[in-house]
């Protein structure tokens, strides 16, 4: 008996029918090597120890390496998450992620691979805009170093049109203000404690905030999302797509591991 993270019923059948279906041969059954996937994602180990439950680990690891590389993973979770209706409000924010030493080495350099380099070492940023369930509509990989403001123009223009923006002091700029103004949407945003002259500010809307940084807490509960062990930003990015799936819009029922019997 083993425990395994595997894919339940509800999720898989929102994700199976997104998958590319090519002609023959026959792929190895599509759900366990998904399987798989994921469980080397929540736990954090190398490919080579994905239990041999899910098939070679070869197979698991080329999948995701391949399915990546044509941007697969990316398409399945813009199909599902484009699905919902336009939000009434977004939730703006970004986390810092711990680059290992194993994502060092890439031939386009840490930049191109969005790792940038602080006093706090390699480190990459996850910029997210999120619905006001906490679910994450677009996401965005930087450097470390990168600033929050400058991604959010692009995010919004990513993002369906929505009623109101809810983000920290760190978007806070006159700049952003007129943007939101523009798209007609209200600001949700603390004034920065360097501002002359205040902007009104809706301190109750405001802790309906919380709902992105218990998203980013859920995405880091797998651990090679919590820290980035991937050289190539595309698969970290692949990753967090599929991380992002199971944890935030496929859960309708419990993403717990069941019981398998081999």
């Amino acid at each position: 008996m083993s425990r395994l993270f595997w894919l339940n019923e509800e999720q898989w059948a929102k994700i199976e029918p997104l998958l590319p279906h090519y002609g023959s041969p026959p792929r190895v059954d599509d759900r366990r090597i998904l399987s798989g996937i994921i469980h080397v994602l929540r736990c954090g180990c190398r490919w080579c120890d994905c239990p041999s439950d899910y098939g070679p680990y070869t197979t698991v690891y080329n999948r995701f390496n391949r399915w990546s590389r044509k941007g697969i993973w990316q398409r399945i979770y813009a199909a599902i998450t484009g699905d919902e209706r336009t939000p009434r409000q977004l939730l703006a924010d970004s986390t810092h992620v711990k680059a290992h030493r194993s994502a060092a080495g890439a031939k386009r350099g840490e930049q191109r691979q969005a790792i940038g380099r602080s006093r706090g070492g390699r480190t990459t940023k996850i910029h997210a805009l999120s619905d006001g369930k906490g679910r994450p509509l677009v996401l965005v990989l930087t450097p470390g170093q990168a600033a929050d403001i400058k991604m959010l123009p692009m995010m919004l223009d990513a993002a369906s049109p929505a009623g109101e923006l809810l983000a920290d002091a760190a978007y806070d700029s006159d700049k952003v203000r007129e943007d939101l103004a523009g798209r007609n949407m209200r600001a949700v945003i603390p004034n920065n404690p360097t501002r002359k002259y205040l902007h009104p500010f809706d301190r109750k809307r405001y802790k309906k905030r919380n709902a992105i940084e218990r998203m980013f807490c859920r995405l880091k509960d797998f651990r090679r999302i919590a820290t980035r062990y991937d050289k190539l930003a595309r698969n970290y990015l692949a990753s967090l797509c599929l991380a992002a799936l199971v944890a935030c819009w496929c859960r309708c029922v419990s993403t717990l591991a069941l019981q398998l019997r081999f």
